[in-house]
């Protein structure tokens, strides 16, 4: 694979093979809860934005058997792996893996493509946090090319008047988030707030939006992750199986 070393893991709820960087960007939980919050038809055609390996389409192709995906990453080695993760779990025919910027999209697809827009964009904003050694890391972290207003605009020009957008970010950036969603006449219907344990601070955030429908913002229970025995808890563990 391009020279680059790589590991082969497994999402046994799924039956995916999943190659990754072994020292680059690799999935930590928080696509996996965006897979599991997405609401969408059996024969959805959806997109996830900053792919990465590929993970989101590739489970939401297991989740919904006549769905159709793209995957979209800047990184052009993420979206050979992510091609390549596809072809290997049987999925080509089903997923498309593009290496482009989410800037692009507009010159790439005609507008309100998309039954269900997807994204797990980087929480930091350039220069803030710690920056990681690893080559790939820290493009996933932080904000480069686009920010989380391109990611909201892109979101908004790619998804069905009738569809749904659907992100995974930071609690520190919520406010932000509202308010840009707001301006791009987004509303908020769905928002949940993920916690490590019952006393943590929320961890992340997972939020539905839709364009071109007003609708009363609902506010799920929070998402809790371990007990107080650091297991997963049991709605943590119907989401996420076995995986770690």
């Amino acid at each position: 694979m391009r020279g680059e070393q790589v590991t082969l893991d497994q999402l046994r709820r799924f039956g995916l093979k999943l190659a990754q960087p072994a020292h680059g960007y690799r999935f930590s939980l928080d696509p996996l809860l965006l897979a599991d919050f997405v609401i969408c038809n059996e024969n959805a055609r959806i997109i996830d934005l900053g792919t990465g390996s590929g993970i989101i389409p590739l489970i939401l192709c297991r989740r919904f058997q006549q769905t159709t995906a793209v995957g979209l990453d800047s990184n052009p080695d993420m979206a050979a792996i992510a091609r390549e993760n596809a072809a290997s779990n049987g999925l080509a025919e089903r997923i498309e893996m593009i290496a482009a910027d989410v800037i692009s999209a507009r010159a790439l697809f005609p507008v309100s493509s998309f039954d269900t827009v997807m994204a797990n964009p980087p929480f930091r904003t350039a220069n803030s946090g710690k920056i990681s050694p690893k080559a790939g890391r820290d493009a996933a972290r932080h904000e480069t090319t686009a920010g989380l207003a391109d990611f909201l605009s892109a979101a908004k020009y790619l998804v069905k008047p009738s569809g749904r957008i659907c992100f995974v970010h930071h609690p520190d950036r919520l406010a932000e988030f509202i308010h840009t969603a707001a301006e791009l006449k987004l509303s908020l219907l769905r928002l949940r707030m993920v916690h490590g344990t019952l006393a943590a601070p929320a961890r992340i955030f997972l939020a539905e939006l839709a364009k071109g429908r007003r609708s009363a913002s609902t506010v799920l229970p929070p998402l809790i992750i371990y007990d107080n025995n650091g297991e997963y808890t049991p709605e943590a563990r119907s989401i996420l199986g076995d995986e770690s």
